[in-house]
């Protein structure tokens, strides 16, 4: 079974928004979650300049933006993506 991807963005406006948290995300998935998930650093999304994106830090679980990025937000993505 593929992985799936999570990418976190680790821009400037993302690391201070709380994605420097989001980088120990490994550290909270369930263990059943996480040989299931690949979780990359992005040096930019690119979405923070674009218009009613919502607010920073951002993460694609697969093809899902998250906004306003917490590790439960995240984990519950992962959680309904994965099934």
């Amino acid at each position: 079974m593929e992985k799936l991807t999570v990418q976190i963005c680790t821009g400037t406006l993302c690391y201070i928004m709380g994605g420097s948290e989001l980088q120990l995300l490994g550290e909270y998935l369930p263990e059943t979650l996480a040989d299931k998930v690949e979780i990359r650093g992005a040096t930019c999304l690119d979405i923070c300049n674009q218009e009613g994106k919502g607010k920073a830090p951002y993460v694609l679980v697969g093809d899902e933006l998250i906004t306003g990025a917490t590790v439960a937000k995240v984990v519950e993505a992962i959680k309904q993506k994965i099934g």
